[in-house]
């Protein structure tokens, strides 16, 4: 896990999103536990507070479970639901690409040849 200090994104967000595309892409297979809230603190050295509070954005996304006494799993995932998780993502990151071409001057024109090209380099 890596955690950028001097980020705008705030350390349990940056946390949260980690592990929801490692959870959404399939990287951690459902049943499977999280690190513990302490051993996650720790290993970054962050307050637990703050790993918490990611943990929690996770649960309130229904994509991790509390089970008393052995800390955080990953639920099963309904494949419509992962879906429409990762089309929310896609959405948010052209929007930001949308607001970032505006800022430097760049055509949607332009914007869109350069998605085909991406596109097309992918394939």
């Amino acid at each position: 896990m890596k955690i950028l200090q001097n980020s705008n994104e705030p350390i349990y967000k940056q946390i949260a999103t980690q592990f929801r595309e490692q959870i959404l892409s399939g990287q951690m297979k459902p049943e499977s536990f999280l690190p513990s809230i302490r051993e996650l603190a720790q290993e970054l050295k962050i307050s637990v507070i703050t790993t918490m509070k990611a943990y929690e954005i996770l649960a309130e996304e229904g994509l991790v479970t509390a089970v008393q006494g052995k800390g955080y799993f990953v639920n099963p995932q309904n494949l419509e639901l992962v879906r429409e998780q990762h089309l929310r993502l896609i959405e948010k990151d052209l929007q930001n690409a949308i607001n970032s071409a505006k800022v430097a001057g760049i055509s949607s024109e332009e914007l869109k040849e350069m998605l085909e090209a991406l596109l097309q380099a992918d394939e």
